[in-house]
């Protein structure tokens, strides 16, 4: 049996995924050691793993991304791509490698285990050796000359001239719009004893993965000839999660023949429900349909709505793994997890996406026909009422996510990494 650390950033989003993986190699008998944000300490001692605290490095698990972090608000599109990487994980790279360098210290891992993120782990194996896995949490990450770069959230087009317009775009990129954020990488690597990395920007924080595990489906992502070749599609990263569900006192309710309408605007960046889930419950508020709004971070008593329609319940936080069977139509701000969930279940999506990469998973809805990208972050109430209409009239929608849903099926994303991972560690061992 093996020695596995795994590392993630203090989000619950990121945290959730990999949650799924920590299990099973736990089941499996590896001892798990689990560096991560304190808020999520009783959940990975459930699991059966050891917890290991955050020092060095900035642990805000159990707050939302303004208050965490209050420079990046109001930033949208590429610009908020950017400064979100560099505040949440570039900067904090060089303290959470040192933290896993004391942890070596006591433990002597075999393989290192971080979301993709997870540039701490990256500096660590370039430094120790140790075999590291990028578990993607979003979309593939990696440059292609058949798309355009992250952050413009344009569709794929492998055609020449498509090719042509790609490579223009990445030297816009990363020759003007990324200038900045380069000399950055490259002065958080310089100040770690780690060489310049001669690649694209974003490919230049860390070396590529030993191992690289999309939590989708290749029918989700668009189509390259050049991937990366340690990766792997394996599926959502999906499982039952550890503690009890009590199911609240209004649970028969999604009984009824209303269409169920889940409204979520993830579980970082919530500080102003007045984006989306506010004024998706205004909008619905005299349809037949019965709307789960979950409001995360904010406590549901003190959301700011006088009063509360009769056909919404607002809960801060309901495992959607029990919950998305029963839903119609989710409306999200584009968490990966969330739309991968939904399409696991069959649920078509409308998705109010304008902060990191979600106008990127905005896009990729589109582009698969599972649902509807509003191309802003605050959609107007009725946009979100014609969207919701839309997709419950118009049954191509429900139809592609179900195809998804299919292929989603001959997947089980926890064991399939697990059984990648365990591939690593035994091709490690033989060298």
């Amino acid at each position: 049996m093996a020695y596995v650390l795994i590392a993630t950033a203090p989000v619950a989003s990121h945290f959730y995924p990999v949650s799924s993986v920590a299990q099973e190699l736990v089941k499996r008998g590896h001892t798990v050691w689990w560096y991560a944000g304190k808020a999520f300490q009783a959940k990975i001692e459930r699991l059966g793993a050891t917890y290991k605290p955050m020092h060095a490095a900035y642990d805000f698990s159990g707050m939302s991304r303004d208050e965490a972090f209050p420079q990046l608000r109001g930033l949208r599109g590429l610009s908020a791509l950017i400064e979100t990487i560099k505040a949440l994980f570039i900067e904090q790279a060089p303290k959470q490698m040192q933290d896993i360098l004391n942890l070596l210290d006591e433990f002597p891992a075999d393989i290192l285990i971080a979301e993709e993120v997870g540039f701490g782990v990256g500096f660590v194996r370039e430094k120790t050796g140790i075999p590291a896995v990028a578990i993607a949490l979003s979309i593939y990450s990696f440059g292609s000359r058949d798309t355009a770069p992250i952050g413009l959230a344009l569709p794929p087009d492998s055609s020449p001239l498509g090719r042509i317009r790609n490579a223009m775009l990445r030297f816009f990129i990363n020759s003007v719009a990324l200038g900045d954020l380069q000399l950055y990488i490259d002065q958080i690597r310089s100040s770690v004893g780690l060489r310049i990395l001669k690649r694209s920007v974003l490919e230049r924080i860390v070396e590529p993965p030993d191992l690289y595990l999309l939590g989708t489906i290749p029918e989700f992502e668009y189509p390259r000839n050049d991937l990366y070749r340690h990766t792997h599609f394996v599926g959502a990263f999906i499982s039952p999660p550890v503690e009890p569900f009590e199911p609240p006192a209004w649970w028969n309710d999604l009984q009824d023949e209303r269409p169920v309408i889940l409204v979520t605007q993830g579980t970082l960046a919530n500080n102003n429900l007045n984006e989306l889930l506010i004024p998706t419950i205004r909008a619905l508020a005299h349809e037949n349909v019965l709307v789960i709004a979950t409001t995360a971070n904010i406590l549901a008593k003190d959301i700011q709505l006088d009063p509360v329609p009769d056909n919404v319940r607002l809960e801060q936080f309901i495992p959607f793994y029990y919950l998305m069977s029963h839903v119609d139509v989710m409306v999200t701000n584009g968490g990966f997890g969330g739309v991968q969930l939904a399409l696991s279940n069959g649920v078509p999506v409308i998705v109010a996406g304008a902060t990191e990469e979600k106008p990127e998973i905005a896009a990729r809805v589109a582009w698969a026909g599972v649902g509807i990208n509003l191309k802003t972050g605050t959609p107007s109430e009725a946009k979100i009422w014609s969207a919701v209409r839309r997709i419950l009239h118009d049954h191509c929608y429900k139809q592609n996510a179900q195809r998804l849903q299919t292929e989603f099926q001959q997947y089980n994303g926890p064991q399939r990494a697990a059984d990648l991972i365990e591939k690593l560690i035994t091709k490690n061992e033989d060298r």
